[in-house]
């Protein structure tokens, strides 16, 4: 549902506008959540596995629809495309980006932790991947739990110890300005049984992250704290939006919740100073210096207002010169990130600065290039399925070849065969936490469309892992 407020007074300036809907609600809790601002422009968003929807605009015929359950998924705001970023989990109810524009959601029941990859499939907690040839899928990060006991439930009531319990909600990856530095980039969410705040740490390795344990932030003692959200905002702070009820599960009777108690906390470091500030109110060329802000919350805020005000008509020319000289030349890699992913949104992201960002010298730059360049499902250029093949030949990084085991997935059938046998070429990538399966998914569709071609790339990779 849009609701039209062009004038920001907080009256509706019309009717209600459903863009999308097929929605279910079969478990309460559930249903679609967590929406978040992507660095891609999209509006990402959580689902659970118990609530079956088979999404579309309205009037889409139910055949044309996209099912999912256990997904991450996306909606473009401006082209009004709505697509399944990854599959499976349980019921995660929180996903956040960090600094180098890496995903990760906290789930329940089944471990807790995960990053988050275009085009992957992770456990489940129940029921079976849309796909029938997955075979396997990605698991946690996490290489610790918060529950104690062989199964989730068991642990209700006994985990102090380890975090509280298997239930989360809620996914804050800090990005402010003024919590110690040590905060930054690692994530914290709600432990629903545990009354607490859990951080984990996040650590590179190999093609993904791992997740370990980190001192618990935040304790409640309350049995009714029931925390959903968290996000930091222009002051650098925590804000958390409690449901507060002493009801934790899920059923479907109207009078089974606490609905007079909610509230709102800030959780602050140091002096508080109030903010306020309008950035509709800056001009374009204001709008994309925030890119160098410290705090996130400028970045993400000014990169959708510059993607707004894009759609409208033309940028100031100058602040779009500013973003291509940070993306080309600033020091650190953040920032040419953030300022290739304002480009992108604003439609100013050219094949020269594609070209350039696959050579750039960090591989989360030349792996969100790749990510941007095939953001469309379309017939690929020639050119760039060259580029890619190069890239793919000759890039060190496996968080390169991650992202383009997920490029592979979005390349028309015709055209990725030559890709596909590239990246299989890699024993490296054996016992990398992603790339193996990462691989298939790319490679499965394959096989129906030439059984003898895909039987032969099969056995030459095979070869190459011995």
């Amino acid at each position: 549902m849009f609701i039209p407020d062009k004038d920001g007074d907080d009256v509706p300036d019309g009717e209600p506008q459903i863009l999308l809907d097929g929605w279910g609600y079969h478990d309460t809790h559930e249903t679609l959540n967590a929406f978040i601002w992507g660095p891609d422009g999209w509006l990402y968003g959580c689902h659970g596995v118990f609530t079956h929807s088979r999404v579309g605009k309205p009037g889409t015929p139910d055949e044309k629809r996209i099912p999912l359950n256990a997904a991450i998924w996306r909606y473009h705001p401006t082209r009004h495309e709505f697509d399944i970023f990854a599959q499976g989990t349980s019921n995660p109810w929180g996903v956040d980006f960090n600094d180098h524009g890496q995903a990760f959601c906290t789930a329940c029941v089944i471990p807790h932790l995960y990053h988050i990859i275009q085009g992957a499939r992770y456990q489940r907690q129940a029921g079976q991947h849309f796909n029938p040839y997955t075979y396997d899928d990605i698991k946690t990060i996490a290489d610790h739990l918060h529950y104690v006991g062989a199964w989730a439930h068991i642990g209700n009531g006994k985990s102090d110890s380890v975090g509280g319990g298997h239930a989360h909600a809620g996914a804050m990856i800090y990005l402010g300005d003024v919590w110690p530095e040590e905060y930054r980039n690692q994530i914290i969410m709600n432990n629903i049984h545990g009354q607490r705040l859990n951080m984990d740490l996040l650590n590179p390795e190999g093609s993904g992250y791992v997740g370990s344990h980190g001192p618990d932030f935040l304790l409640t003692g309350d049995k009714a704290s029931q925390m959903l959200n968290i996000r930091y905002g222009p002051d650098g702070q925590a804000y958390i939006i409690d449901w507060y009820d002493l009801n934790a599960c899920h059923h479907g009777r109207v009078d089974g919740h606490d609905r007079t108690n909610g509230r709102i906390y800030k959780v602050s470091y140091g002096e508080t100073k109030p903010v306020t500030i309008n950035l509709k109110d800056k001009t374009d060329q204001e709008l994309a210096e925030y890119v160098l802000h410290k705090n996130d919350w400028y970045v993400r805020h000014s990169r959708r207002l510059l993607q707004e005000r894009a759609a409208e008509g033309q940028l100031d020319k100058g602040a779009v010169e500013g973003l291509v000289n940070v993306a080309l030349r600033h020091p650190d890699e953040t920032r040419r990130l953030r300022a290739r992913w304002a480009l992108h949104v604003t439609g100013n992201l050219t094949t020269e600065l594609i070209e350039k960002g696959l050579t750039d010298e960090n591989p989360y730059v030349r792996g969100w290039t790749i990510q941007l360049a095939l953001e469309k499902n379309e017939k690929i250029d020639p050119v760039l399925l060259s580029q890619l093949n190069t890239v793919a030949l000759i890039d060190p990084s496996p968080v390169v070849r991650l992202y383009l085991a997920s490029a592979a997935q979005r390349i028309p059938l015709e055209d990725r065969w030559s890709l596909v046998e590239i990246l299989i070429s890699y024993a490296e990538d054996a016992d990398d936490h992603n790339l193996p399966l990462m691989y298939w998914y790319a490679a499965e569709p394959l096989a129906e469309a030439d059984p003898q071609e895909a039987l032969a790339v099969a056995l030459e990779g095979e070869s190459r892992f011995r």
